[in-house]
């Protein structure tokens, strides 16, 4: 993989996701420190999932961000651009349903879906504002969208820490954990290149979603965004 700021090629994203797929699961509880569960659920609340509502859960991954929201009743479908963690999902969350999917050209017809999110993956789309707009182009009219991604930390002696631990400890601990420990080299400067909390809430204000708002978690390291189309 390139050496990362904003620009993408989509077949290396597609072959580094393929390359982690089989212990990205465990890689992530290790490098969190155990925090994306907590993500995770705060994600299902913002979702609100109602039994019997369409929700595209895109890049998707293994489905584990995928299960609690058809837990909850809705109608998931696990749409993911890398077919290693599909086939990994496909292995070990038999029950959902998965679908192979570009971000930037989703395959859905307009205004399927009440809700759409998209958690640690809208960085990694090749052109995320296009994204964006396909998110919006294929839920229903007033239905919900939440972004889950990283952030920058909002208080200036953890944003140095932070840093620090982006570009030096996450990955020596990949080397340790992961099954493609390259990749996160790539995905720690993808974070630390990404835009802030109220720059993203302008792009997806612009790709036509309305009622931007957003939560920060964990002093900023994440943050929750959510609108309506």
């Amino acid at each position: 993989m390139a050496r990362a700021d904003l620009d993408k090629q989509p077949t290396d994203v597609q072959r580094m996701f393929d390359a982690v797929a089989k212990r990205y699961d465990v890689t992530n509880d290790v490098l969190s420190l155990g925090q994306d569960r907590r993500w995770r659920r705060l994600v299902v609340e913002a979702v609100d999932p109602q039994p019997g509502e369409r929700v595209l859960d895109l890049a998707a991954g293994t489905g584990t961000s995928s299960e609690p929201l058809q837990d909850r009743g809705a109608r998931v479908v696990a749409c993911d651009f890398s077919l290693g963690m599909l086939r990994q999902g496909k292995r070990v969350r038999p029950a959902l349903d998965f679908a192979a999917g570009d971000a930037t050209r989703l395959p859905f017809a307009d205004a399927t879906f009440d809700a759409v999110t998209i958690s640690f993956g809208l960085r990694n789309i090749v052109d995320s504002a296009a994204g964006l707009r396909e998110m919006r182009r294929v839920t229903k009219p007033g239905g919900r969208l939440v972004v889950c991604e990283f952030s920058h930390p909002t208080w200036t002696p953890f944003r140095v820490v932070y840093s620090e631990y982006l570009m030096r400890a996450l990955p020596t601990v990949a080397r340790a954990v992961s099954s493609s420990p390259d990749a996160y080299v790539y995905l720690a400067e993808s974070i630390r290149a990404w835009p802030d909390q109220a720059a993203l809430a302008a792009i997806i204000d612009d790709a036509g979603w309305r009622d931007v708002e957003w939560r920060n978690l964990t002093g900023g390291t994440v943050t929750l965004h959510r609108a309506r189309a």
